[in-house]
C-alpha cells in the first residue's frame, strides 16, 4: 500500500517507516497537518496513519479534511497517545476507521492495517492469481495477456501498469501513485512516462467504452480504470 503518515516525532515516524517498508509498503512521512493536506489534493493514497497532537492542523482537523474532500473510500487508522475515552469516540464519530494508543506494537499495527485494507476494498485481492472480465484474461503466474483468446503482446512495465489498474477499477490513482507502485520510483519524477504507457496500454487491451470499459485521465490528477456498459447496438454500415 501507498501510506501517507503524519508523526511529528522523528524517532516515531523513523520507526513506523522502517517496519511498513519492511513490510513492503510505501510510507510518505508528514510532520505537519496542512502539508499531509496540500499532499493529499493532488496525491493518492491506499491509507492514512494520523498522530493526533501534530504542529498547526492536528490529526483530527486533517481527519474532518479528508472525510470532507477525498471522495474514494480511502482508510483512516489513528495512532496517538491520547487514550481518553471521550477522544476515541470523537475520533471514530467524525470518520476514523480504527484507533491506536502508543505505543505502538509493529504486528498489531500491520495486522490492523491489512483488516482495514481487507473491510475498505474486499474486491481488491492481491493474491488473485487469474484476472478475467468478459474479453479480458490476465494470469498473472505465466504474466500472459489474452484478448478474445489471442495473446497480446507488452513489456513488463505495460503488463504491470494494466495488472495495477485491474486491481483498482473505479479508484481514481494519481500518476504519482502509479509511478510509485508501478516503478517503483518517486512522484517527483517525469509523470509523463505513466501517460505514455496508460495510451498504449487501453489500445492494446482494447479499454474503450464500446468495449465496456472507460480509463479516463483526470485533470491535473490521474487515471480511473472503470467498467461501463457496452454500447447495446452498433450502427452498422449500409
Amino acid at each position: 500500500m501507498r501510506i501517507a503518515l503524519l508523526e511529528d516525532e522523528q524517532e516515531q515516524a523513523d520507526l513506523v517507516s522502517a517496519w511498513l517498508k519492511a513490510a513492503g509498503h510505501n510510507c510518505h512521512v508528514f510532520v505537519r497537518g496542512k502539508d499531509l493536506v496540500r499532499q493529499a489534493r493532488r496525491e493518492t493514497f491506499d491509507l492514512f496513519l494520523l498522530d493526533w497532537e501534530v504542529p498547526g492542523m492536528s490529526g483530527a482537523e486533517v481527519l474532518v479534511w479528508i472525510r470532507a474532500n477525498i471522495a474514494e473510500p480511502v482508510p483512516v487508522l489513528f495512532v496517538t497517545a491520547r487514550q481518553r475515552e471521550e477522544d476515541i469516540v470523537h475520533a471514530l464519530s467524525s470518520g476514523a476507521d480504527d484507533y491506536m494508543v502508543k505505543p505502538l506494537g509493529k504486528l498489531e499495527l500491520l495486522a490492523r492495517m491489512d483488516a482495514l485494507a481487507r473491510r475498505i476494498r474486499p474486491s481488491q485481492r492481491q493474491s488473485e492469481e487469474v484476472l478475467e472480465y468478459g474479453r479480458l484474461r490476465v494470469d498473472c503466474r505465466s504474466r500472459r495477456v489474452k484478448l478474445d483468446g489471442r495473446e497480446v503482446m507488452m513489456t513488463q512495465k505495460d503488463y504491470e501498469l494494466a495488472v495495477f489498474l485491474l486491481r483498482n477499477i473505479g479508484r481514481l490513482l494519481s500518476r504519482g501513485h502509479i509511478l510509485e507502485s508501478v516503478w517503483g520510483q518517486s512522484a517527483e519524477l517525469n509523470t509523463r512516462t505513466v501517460d505514455t504507457h496508460v495510451s498504449r496500454i487501453r489500445g492494446k487491451l482494447e479499454l474503450t467504452p464500446e468495449n465496456g470499459w472507460r480509463l479516463s485521465a483526470v485533470y491535473q490528477h490521474g487515471y480511473r480504470l472503470e467498467r461501463v456498459a457496452a454500447d447495446a447496438v452498433r450502427q452498422d454500415a449500409p
